[in-house]
């Protein structure tokens, strides 16, 4: 798997400046102060930048560059703008710029003194995630290697230490980021499933539901959806008990690992994207792995529903009815509507087992909700204002897009089955609203409960001030800021 770049923190020198090689990056502050170890040829350029027109241009969190500094044996210095006194999401997208232009010669960044240093590591570790795993190198060829950053603070014992949960978040998001990139070819169920029992060595309690097991439970929903694929179905359990008897948050995941639409195919230009269909099981596990790294005085279970969605001689048709583990007969209109009956019975076996104190569960759900909202933010559907607005606050704290979504008894009508409990689509009006009310259906009275549809947000068509073009790990950050506010031990 990937790993962020490897960031040491060192005391900072007034010598020696001139002879460190790679980029030097410059956290400047008000008045535009800045480190007393410059040369002097240095010095005279960069105070000319501050006073510069470009300069007055850059705005919080982004940054100004000037090549080969007189002086320095430096290939670039990058002057970065971050007031003393900002927030976590500017100090991050402040890292995310130094992280952008991070090669393999490395970089040292001048913190001083900056209260905010550990939020500009984060940022630059996420920033300079590269997934290359499938890219072929020449011999000699090191251009995806990353180098070395060095961060040169005042109190570097101080800074690493308020550095360290930052550094279990990066390897929850690089862990998600993985799988959603992954090609469906290499991740399938039973890979995805082993990666996520790997995490054992962690402290997780993973155990893997197979499908004689799931049968017997009666998850016929989830067990139609990958009854055309070779793939077999799984569910994972994963378990972190860091907060004593309490019960869990449950954390569920859509984890349709390919998804062709089955019988009503889906078509053929943009299939290729449909290897984040896993999406919400990845946010999953990223989620667990951190927890699990930074020693989370919580307790959290995590399920994720493993299925591959396939057109075959056995796979559910446009008119089948299947049963749910609740006992509701479903009624398949469209069998690319599948990510909902994986999670109606992961939800339902969630709260028979556990009897969560609340759930979370997030999918790639509705191209719908790309329609409502873009690649900016997820949609949020909750029968609780009160957990809905925590988690609002969370993925804002966070830098994380979200918007609350409605939900109400008049769009129940539209998924109304003449012939079975309830169908599972109600067509194009309202599609992702629509989604979600067939998900209330498997959520027990009076369990707060939260659905995120981050369709748009977990592959998004351009990269960000905090990841390069492809996954984004959204939801990894807010859930796990949701788990520190509200669900950790005191």
């Amino acid at each position: 798997m990937s790993h962020p770049v490897e960031i040491s923190f060192i005391p900072a020198e007034n010598e020696g400046l001139a002879a460190r090689d790679g980029r030097i990056a410059i956290l400047v502050q008000e008045g535009g102060r800045l480190p007393a170890g410059l040369p002097r040829p240095t010095r005279e350029a960069v105070v000319r930048a501050l006073a510069s027109d470009a300069w007055k241009a850059v705005k919080p969190g982004k940054a100004l560059e000037l090549s080969f500094p007189a002086g320095m044996a430096a290939e670039a210095l990058q002057l970065v703008a971050l007031p003393r006194k900002t927030d976590a999401v500017t100090a991050r997208r402040a890292g995310g710029a130094i992280g952008a232009r991070l090669g393999k010669a490395g970089v040292t960044v001048l913190s001083q003194d900056h209260p905010r240093a550990a939020e500009v590591a984060l940022g630059l570790a996420l920033r300079a995630y590269d997934f290359s795993a499938y890219k072929s190198q020449k011999d000699g060829d090191e251009t995806s290697v990353r180098g070395k950053v060095s961060f040169m603070h005042r109190d570097p014992e101080a800074l690493a230490s308020a550095a360290s949960d930052g550094a279990a978040l990066a390897e929850g998001v690089f862990f998600t980021r993985d799988l959603v990139n992954e090609p469906a070819n290499v991740l399938t169920t039973s890979d995805f499933a082993d990666r996520l029992l790997a995490m054992r060595e962690l402290g997780l309690d993973v155990e893997v539901l197979d499908e004689d097991e799931l049968a017997r439970l009666g998850l016929r929903a989830l067990l139609a959806v990958g009854q055309g694929s070779e793939s077999p179905s799984k569910v994972v359990v994963m378990r972190w008990n860091g907060g004593g008897d309490e019960a869990p948050l449950a954390l569920i995941g859509k984890g349709v690992v390919f998804d062709t639409g089955g019988i009503s195919i889906k078509p053929a230009a943009g299939m290729e994207e449909m290897t984040m269909d896993m999406g919400g099981a990845g946010v999953v596990a990223g989620v667990m792995r951190t927890l699990a790294l930074r020693r989370a005085k919580a307790n959290v279970v995590g399920l994720v529903g493993l299925v591959e969605n396939m057109p075959d001689g056995r796979a559910q048709r446009p008119g089948d009815i299947v049963k749910s583990m609740k006992g509701d007969t479903i009624e398949v209109i469209n069998t690319d509507a599948e990510g909902r009956l994986v999670l109606a019975d992961v939800l339902w076996y969630a709260q028979e087992r556990f009897k969560p104190v609340a759930m979370v569960d997030l999918a790639t759900l509705t191209g719908a909700i790309i329609i409502a909202l873009g690649h900016d933010k997820a949609g949020v559907f909750s029968n609780d204002d009160a957990f809905a607005g925590k988690l609002l606050a969370a993925a804002e704290a966070e830098g994380e897009g979200a918007w609350r979504m409605p939900l109400a008894p008049a769009y129940d009508k539209l998924i109304d089955s003449r012939l079975a409990d309830i169908k599972n689509t109600g067509g194009r009006p309202a599609g992702s609203v629509t989604a979600a009310q067939f998900l209330q259906r498997f959520v027990r009275e009076g369990t707060p409960w939260i659905h995120l549809d981050i369709a748009g947000v977990a592959l998004p068509p351009s990269g960000g001030d905090l990841a390069p073009k492809g996954a984004s790990g959204w939801g990894v950050a807010t859930l796990d800021r949701l788990i520190r506010d509200g669900f950790e031990a005191r």
